[in-house]
């Protein structure tokens, strides 16, 4: 078989392609692992001193400089440092305020009612930034739940290899990438700050809300009270965490049929109007104005509401 020079060049530029994107991905993808690790050391270099910031540290979770939450609207102060995100308050004002104005203008626009800049408003004010902070507080915690497992053990390891506990803790903090990257820096800042493993620990499963983190603190505070191997227990903890991890799979995938079941036939009927009043918008003429046919459908979505929250209800199974 004989190959032509033009194939080999064809063959070798496409080598050197696909080298190059390959090395190309590598270095986008230790770049951004590089920069998870190292978030909460983005703080430390702007700052001298532990104390400075470990202060830091809280206020940028929405606590106090003690650490201590908000005394107004405390379910508000635990989502938003539950959530991880950066809080910033004039920031934070700024942009409820522009998601206010604007869901009143759109809203308003659409209704062309006075009630609905005042829905507006309160849907872009109020209800989305509430929606955010939960879905970010969610996603945190169920990436808490699989990192956990994982910084359990490398605190094992490096406990058998003769380290002290509070640099085991830090050891986490340093190695693994957010969110359990910067909890487990910010209690061993705690713990170089003065504060004990139990209480920093402690202060850890505050911030998160999350039940295997409350396991874990637990377990340390039963450690500090009555003695014990504390790596028999964290490793035994590790391995809890994982098989609660798996249940939660296996409920969940028994649990999908009913959760399909719930999303389909709560959107089939919005749908089916939807692309009726896009198809033919007279279709239902002044018949939608009449008040008995409103009454009936607000009725029929509070029972759609109410099937919903039951079928939520049978299939919600906690751990």
């Amino acid at each position: 078989m004989v190959v032509d020079g033009k194939t080999i060049v064809i063959v070798l530029i496409g080598a050197a392609v696909f080298a190059a994107a390959q090395g190309l991905i590598g270095i986008a993808s230790v770049a951004t692992q590089k920069k998870k690790v190292n978030r909460r050391l983005t703080v430390a270099n702007k700052v001298e001193g532990i104390s400075a910031l470990v202060v830091e540290l809280r206020k940028q979770r929405g606590l106090t400089a003690s650490g201590a939450r908000s005394a107004h609207l405390r379910w508000l102060s635990d989502l938003i440092v539950a959530s991880g995100l950066p809080y910033d308050q004039k920031k934070w004002l700024f942009y409820v305020a522009a998601a206010a104005v604007l869901g009143a203008m759109l809203l308003g626009l659409l209704t062309k009612n006075p009630l609905g800049f005042a829905g507006g408003a309160v849907v872009g004010g109020v209800l989305l930034p509430l929606a955010v902070l939960r879905f970010k507080a969610n996603s945190r915690a169920k990436a808490l739940g699989h990192q956990l497992p994982q910084a359990l053990e490398v605190i094992v390891r490096s406990l058998e290899a003769g380290h002290p506990v509070p640099a085991a803790v830090a050891l986490v903090g340093r190695e693994m990438s957010d969110p359990v990257g910067t909890e487990f820096g910010m209690a061993a800042d705690e713990i170089a700050y003065g504060a004990t493993l139990e209480q920093a620990v402690e202060r850890m499963a505050e911030r998160c809300r999350h039940p295997d983190l409350d396991l874990f603190a637990a377990t340390v505070r039963l450690q500090e009270k009555t003695g014990g191997n504390l790596t028999g227990l964290l490793k035994l903890n590790a391995s809890t965490i994982r098989e609660r991890h798996k249940m939660r799979l296996k409920i969940k995938a028994a649990s999908s049929e009913g959760r399909a079941s719930a999303m389909i036939l709560t959107s089939a009927p919005f749908i089916a109007v939807g692309m009726i009043m896009v198809i033919s918008p007279t279709f239902y003429g002044d018949v939608i104005n009449e008040p008995m046919v409103k009454y009936g459908l607000a009725g029929m979505a509070f029972w759609v509401f109410l099937g919903n929250m039951i079928m939520r209800r049978m299939i919600d199974m906690r751990l």
